[in-house]
């Protein structure tokens, strides 16, 4: 998710070129979520990667939560 709008084609006076603050850094964040079908729960976990391994720390950490539980 983006907290600036991307620039696609604007309006602008002849012969005078349009500025547009940026700010100059891209940050990303990635989020793993998921939703209990049963009672609308949800469950949401950020981390500063997106790959195998924080995507297996999320999962774990649902099979922590509801180790009782059958999870599909």
């Amino acid at each position: 998710m983006r907290d600036y709008q991307a620039l696609r084609s604007i309006w602008n006076v002849k012969g005078k070129q349009k500025q547009i603050p940026t700010y100059g850094h891209h940050t990303a964040v990635s989020l793993f979520g998921c939703v209990n079908i049963q009672n609308g729960g949800f469950f949401c976990m950020e981390t500063d990667q997106c790959n195998a391994q924080t995507f297996l720390a999320f999962l774990r950490h649902i099979l922590v939560q509801h180790d009782e539980k059958h999870i599909s």
